[in-house]
């Protein structure tokens, strides 16, 4: 039976706002005296992922988003204090006031609890979710990152961490993510149950996945 459902964050919940994306970067290099163009935004983010390295023990590791966020500023054009202004937009990802909740996140949320389920929130991060939920005025059950659990998704211990903080079993609980490798797999090498949301059809046709968290509740025959 069914009894929890635990949501990823970035980009299942909630996006970035302006001061993350293109425009962000372009103001933010100003104060580095860099000249980014915003044109370049989505070339650079595709090209800073194909280098992106996880830990090899995945373990939480910040240093890694600041080399990304690096990687990105200079394919926008970025030459000088690149790694600076990387510290700096990396930290505005800790920051609740710099996201936006999805139209489809709150009445899932408020779908989910009508129906008794325990509602949990699982980020790769170094936000503080207890600040999030409280921004987004979000009511959930538990919260944890992979900076306060030591350990990234698909780690196994993460999302154990989060079953216990729920107190439900692997297969009373269903995990909702964007991303196939930390989200679903996952969730499923630990026994639980798992779907995906592509909201940009990123996986094609073919991966089941739905484009909007509305459809949860049908998929789980809880509507």
């Amino acid at each position: 039976m069914l009894r929890a459902v635990v949501f990823d964050v970035d980009f299942t919940i909630a996006r970035p706002g302006p001061d993350l994306g293109p425009e962000g970067y372009r103001r933010l290099g100003e104060r580095y005296g860099l000249t980014l163009d915003p044109a370049r935004y989505e070339q650079a983010r595709r090209e800073a992922f194909t280098t992106l390295k996880r830990h090899p023990e995945l373990d939480h590791d910040e240093e890694i988003w600041v080399l990304f966020t690096q990687r990105i500023i200079e394919g926008m054009g970025g030459v000088g204090d690149t790694y600076g202004a990387a510290v700096e937009m990396e930290g505005a990802w800790s920051h609740a006031h710099h996201f936006e909740l999805y139209d489809d996140a709150l009445p899932t949320l408020e779908a989910l609890r009508a129906h008794g389920l325990k509602i949990g929130l699982l980020s790769n991060t170094a936000r503080d979710l207890d600040e999030f939920v409280a921004h987004h005025k979000l009511v959930v059950d538990a919260v944890l990152t992979s900076r306060a659990h030591g350990k990234t998704k698909p780690h196994e211990t993460i999302f154990r961490r989060m079953l216990e903080l729920l107190d439900v079993a692997p297969d009373e609980a269903v995990m909702v993510g964007d991303t196939v490798e930390d989200d679903i797999e996952g969730a499923r090498a630990v026994g639980m149950q798992a779907l995906l949301v592509d909201r940009e059809g990123r996986y094609g046709s073919d991966a089941g996945a739905l484009d909007d968290l509305r459809e949860v509740p049908v998929a789980l025959g809880v509507r």
